[in-house]
């Protein structure tokens, strides 16, 4: 399975929406020049988190984005979800109804070894993502590279440590 790179775009820009303090927006071109992204593009992503309610968007010269939800309410498989959709990776077909000893009337989703396999493999994927919230990263982060909070903050206000 392949992710689009608006997944790890989306992920770095929600953790880094956590160290943002007062609660301010921040807006899209300032987002994107943090990591060198395209703006236009990021804003792609970044709306899909809005109507996922996972960010909030506001209009206006001091308008941006920030976190909708507290940190610790926001999983990565709700940002991955946002981005890729919910649709399951892998989809049964059911071609053993087409081959030897094939039954129409058998629903092979259900008995085929390869989707049971595939399925239990997405769902412990799905569970592991799940598990995982943006405070649990930012902590993660925090505890590895303590100087990221602050160098964040003044990244994202336009100034450089």
């Amino acid at each position: 399975m392949r992710m689009s790179e608006g997944v790890e775009w989306a992920l770095h820009t929600c953790l880094n929406l956590t160290w943002v303090e007062d609660d301010r927006a921040v807006p899209t071109a300032t987002l994107a020049a943090f990591y060198g992204l395209p703006s236009a593009y990021l804003n792609k992503q970044l709306q899909a988190l809005v109507r996922a309610g996972i960010l909030t968007s506001t209009s206006g010269p001091r308008g941006g984005f920030r976190l909708a939800r507290r940190p610790e309410d926001i999983t990565v498989l709700d940002v991955v979800a946002a981005i890729e959709g919910p649709q399951e990776a892998f989809e049964c077909t059911e071609i053993l109804r087409h081959g030897p000893g094939g039954e129409p009337g058998v629903d092979y989703r259900k008995v085929c070894v390869i989707a049971q396999t595939m399925r239990q493999a997405e769902l412990n994927w799905r569970r592991e993502l799940a598990g995982r919230t943006l405070a649990d990263l930012k902590a993660t982060v925090e505890e590895r590279f303590p100087a990221v909070p602050a160098q964040t903050r003044s990244g994202l206000a336009g100034t450089r440590d």
